[in-house]
């Protein structure tokens, strides 16, 4: 029995193959099932054709058996199995794929799919093996052949004796190194958990014996995601997610998707009630299942979901996929990108839909998921507002609750011109901030900003359904001045020079110092001139890159104030009381803004000299 050499370029091709390009040795597992599902597919799709053969499913079964003394691993099938000539063509050449010429052979359409179109598979086996068999007989044919290689230095071929059609694979697998403990392959519940993971949906029962020696089916075989909808409940959604290990919670919220457009797929998909502890950190990883045909292909294939979308969990199985030669990543195609698209639309559709009539199912979500769609709005230089717009939510100042722009928009005045905003730390600490006061005198509503992200968020969408977004700490609000406010020259001139000596007193402090037209109740206060507010001064001086980027602070004195007149009267009479009155001032609408006093000691002499 002379040893035939492969017909490819040999040692280091198939070295390429088994040290490159598989990254987990246990894949092997996967793509020899997939390799004896393609072999019953066969005799399936044979029958369809040719009267005289009759597909019994009862009959076809892939079988996984252990011999852990001579560390054996059999890998049996009852499928069409091969010839003398087969196995010359299909193993003696390194990635020529049997399956792809049986498809091509039959005329089969695409809707008649086979999963080993790639021949390349098979030779995963020998990352764990030493030794390679292949016992195979052939649909038709009286005789059996053993096909047997080492390696790379090639392989024999011989007749032999097996009594039904299908194909046996025996490897003898690989003795532990220092490095590697191949015993785990021989153990059976190791092999059961590769079979769930990645050959759960195969279409044939994968038999193993259990523990007593009784013979029993391991994988699920149909998938739920290829049943009706009608024929499932919530309860068989939530079981699906708690068997996948998608949380530890419960899901909000599925979909179920079965698309049979320009590319066919179908997908289930799921909304967690609650973020994973790691959610906001650089060590989450996005992204959803992804299976060909019922074969799991990648645990994460992020390029499926959006960022802001990658708190969805789910699969997808899609047998249009381009897959490499490993069927362990995706060639980044047509198909994966429109797929990716449609996921995106059917997962704003549903919230949408939450929005609509689950409205309170939507503000738990919300609360868990919120700031991510936030995230969404402010990444890539906005280029997701139009999509994430009507999916936000803020505190609202006349609901008491979360509302979504379209809420507040739609039940605006006819005379109010901005959407108006405040940003603080939280809720209590924004109602009581005098800057407030004038908006919400006038009956406007304000949307309560609490996190980091909200303002910025607001200023990248810059305006929602043709309103602009406008902070109560602006300069100018859009709200015209009460007709009591008019003032006489004179008046306005001694407003005009207090001004200027307490601005020239706090130097390079502030931007100025002005008359507040927003003020009812309270003496002093901040606003702000430019892009940056003082809510964006403080997220930005606590990052670590922090470029010292500061607002244009504009402080603002109530006129009708009893201070205002304690300060005219310092000035006319005593400069060094107006410093120190001044100074109280800034501090005090520091600590209303929750800025840090800049010097402390000083503040407090300060208060110490007004009670003397």
């Amino acid at each position: 029995m002379a040893k035939k050499a492969f017909k490819a370029e040999s040692k280091r091709l198939l070295d390429l193959m088994i040290h490159s390009i598989y990254t987990q040795k246990e894949i092997f597992l996967r793509e020899l099932i997939s390799n004896s599902s393609d072999a019953i597919d066969k005799i399936y799709y044979k029958a369809l054709t040719d009267d005289r053969l009759t597909f019994d499913k009862d009959n076809y079964y892939i079988r996984i058996s252990v011999d852990k003394d001579n560390r054996l691993l059999t890998i049996a099938d009852t499928g069409i199995g091969m010839t003398q000539e087969d196995l010359e063509n299909n193993l003696g050449v390194i990635a020529r794929s049997g399956s792809f010429a049986f498809k091509q052979e039959n005329e089969l359409k695409e809707d008649h799919s086979i999963i080993g179109q790639f021949g390349v598979g098979f030779y995963s086996a020998f990352m764990v093996a030493d030794v390679v068999t292949v016992i195979s007989k052939a649909l038709g044919s009286d005789q059996a052949y053993k096909w047997e290689s080492k390696g790379a230095d090639g392989y024999t071929i011989e007749p032999c004796a097996k009594d039904g059609v299908g194909t046996e694979i025996i490897l003898k697998i690989k003795e532990n190194t220092e490095d590697e403990r191949y015993d785990e392959f021989l153990e059976s519940y190791r092999l059961r958990s590769i079979i769930k993971k990645y050959s759960d949906f195969i279409r044939y029962p994968i038999k193993m014996a259990d523990s007593e020696g009784q013979e029993e089916t391991v994988n699920s075989m149909v998938p739920i995601w290829r049943k009706n909808k009608s024929e499932l409940k919530d309860e068989d959604y939530a079981n699906f997610y708690a068997e996948k290990h998608y949380g530890f919670d419960k899901p909000l919220k599925h979909l179920h998707i079965q698309a049979d457009g320009t590319v066919v797929y179908r997908a289930i998909l799921f909304i967690p009630e609650k973020p994973p502890f790691d959610f906001y950190t650089k060590e989450y990883e996005k992204g959803l299942e992804l299976y060909s045909n019922g074969v799991l292909i990648m645990n994460k294939c992020a390029d499926l979901l959006p960022d802001y979308f990658g708190f969805v969990k789910g699969m997808v199985d899609s047998e249009d996929l381009s897959l490499n030669i490993s069927r362990e990543m995706l060639q980044h195609d047509r198909q994966l990108k429109q797929i990716a698209k449609n996921i995106a639309s059917k997962i704003k559709s549903l919230l949408q839909s939450m929005i609509k009539d689950e409205r309170e199912k939507y503000e738990q979500f919300f609360q868990a998921f919120g700031r991510q769609l936030k995230f969404g709005v402010y990444s890539d230089f906005g280029m997701n507002k139009e999509t994430l717009q009507d999916l936000l939510m803020f505190h609202s100042s006349k609901e008491k609750k979360l509302v979504t722009l379209d809420d507040y928009v739609s039940r605006m005045p006819e005379d109010q011109k901005y959407v108006y905003y405040a940003v603080g730390e939280s809720i209590e600490r924004i109602e009581k901030m005098p800057k407030t006061e004038l908006v919400l005198d006038k009956g406007y509503e304000v949307l309560y900003l609490t996190e980091d992200i909200d303002e910025f968020a607001l200023k990248v969408l810059m305006s929602y359904k043709d309103k602009s977004f406008k902070s109560v700490s602006d300069q100018d609000l859009g709200i015209e001045a009460d007709a009591g406010d008019d003032k006489n020259e004179e008046e306005e001139k001694g407003q005009k020079e207090l001004f200027e000596a307490m601005k020239g007193l706090l130097a390079d402090k502030v931007k100025d110092v002005r008359a507040s037209k927003r003020l009812k109740s309270h003496p002093v206060c901040f606003s702000t001139e430019g892009e940056v507010s003082i809510e964006m001064e403080k997220v930005l001086s606590a990052m670590p890159n922090n470029q010292d980027v500061k607002a244009d602070k504009v402080l603002e004195i109530n006129v009708h104030h009893t201070v205002y007149r304690s300060l005219k009267d310092a000035h006319e009479k005593d400069q060094e009381k107006l410093a120190l009155y001044t100074n109280l001032l800034y501090n005090q609408a520091l600590l209303i803004e929750g800025l840090p006093i800049e010097d402390p000691l000083a503040f407090t002499n300060d208060i110490c000299k007004v009670m003397v």
